[in-house]
Order: C-alpha cells, then structure tokens, then sequence
C-alpha cells in the first residue's frame, strides 16, 4: 500500500483556497451538527415514547455509522468533495446520534430503582469521556494511512455496538418476565415497595 505523506494529499484536493476557509468550514460543521443533535434530541425522544427502544438505539448508532463512513471514507475513495454533501451528511449525522442519549436513559430508568440512579448514571455517564479517549486512540492508530481510516474504523466499530444492541438489549425486566421489588427509601415511608417496572 502507499501512503501519500500528508502535504501531498492536501496539495491534491482543492476544496478550499486557504487555511482559513478550511477552519471557517469545521466551524459551520460543527455548528450544523450541534443544532441538528439539539434538534434530535427532542424528536428521538417523542420516538423513543413510541417505537420499541431497542429499534430506535439500533438505528441511530447504525445509521450514523453508515453516514460517517460516506462522509470520510466513501467520499475519499471515490474523490467526491463537495462541501453541500458535507454538510448534509452532517446534518443527517447529527439526528441520528441524538437518538442515542433519550433512549438510553430511558433504558436504564427502566432497570434501576430511584435510590440507586444517581451513583448508576454517574458511573455510566463517564462512558463518554472514557469512548471519546479511546475512539481517538483508535482514530490515530490508523491515520498513518489516510484520514479516510480513521473514519472506517470508527464507524464500524460503531456499527458492530448497534448490531450487539440489537441483537442483545433488553429494554426493560417487563421483557423477561421480571417484576422484582425495589425498596423506595427517599419517599416518606420508605419501606413501601415497588416493582422495578411502571414507575
């Protein structure tokens, strides 16, 4: 395989004039994406209330994968650079990662009792520093061969979480024939028990 050294491939590509076009493009990049995921956010969650939440996680992470593979690899591989794709992409990208957040949290306050949330999200919650450390470890192990690498790595590792999402989340006890009892110890008398289901 050859690897074309960094100035070389920026030299061959043409899609902005200077530095500071390319630095003003991220910047509108990540500002569609933010407004996009605000946006998402909102719809996954009304979706998220009536479609099966194991359906809804599996494509957002699936789906966001596949856009992040045509928006750095595909487009790389097939020499297409066009800022308005980009940015649809990255749109599109946006409202299926938003998907993610709603749904899980919704999961999880399925499973666990309101005495043991707060230590449970806040020992979740560190997934997302702890992936963003490894998905940029992960990214600059193969940038070596072309920034396209990082993306196909990444959003295939992506896609495998949605496929085990799938094929093995369970959304809710009620799904096994669970209904055990939790004690509730932050309302006034806390010995009255509720099942872990229809909070």
């Amino acid at each position: 395989m050859t690897v074309s050294p960094p100035g070389e491939t920026w030299g061959e590509n043409h899609l902005f004039e200077d530095e500071k076009q390319a630095t003003l493009f991220l910047g509108a990049l990540d500002s569609i994406f933010l407004f996009s995921y605000a946006v998402g956010l909102y719809l996954s969650g009304v979706i998220g209330d009536r479609v099966n939440l194991r359906y809804v996680l599996c494509f957002g992470l699936c789906g966001s994968a596949a856009v992040e593979f045509v928006f750095g690899t595909l487009t790389e591989w097939l020499h297409i650079y066009n800022i308005y794709l980009y940015c649809g992409l990255w749109v599109l990208n946006g409202l299926l990662q938003s998907a993610v957040w709603p749904c899980v949290v919704a999961v999880m306050g399925n499973w666990f009792g309101k005495t043991g949330r707060g230590f449970v999200f806040g020992l979740w919650s560190a997934c997302a520093s702890v992936g963003n450390i490894l998905g940029a470890f992960l990214a600059s192990s193969v940038l070596k061969y072309g920034y396209e690498y990082a993306f196909l790595v990444t959003s295939v590792v992506q896609f495998a979480g949605g496929v085990v999402v799938f094929f093995g989340l369970l959304t809710s006890p009620k799904e096994v024939g669970l209904s055990f009892g939790v004690r509730d110890r932050t309302q006034p008398g806390g010995d009255r028990t509720q099942t872990a289901i229809g909070r």
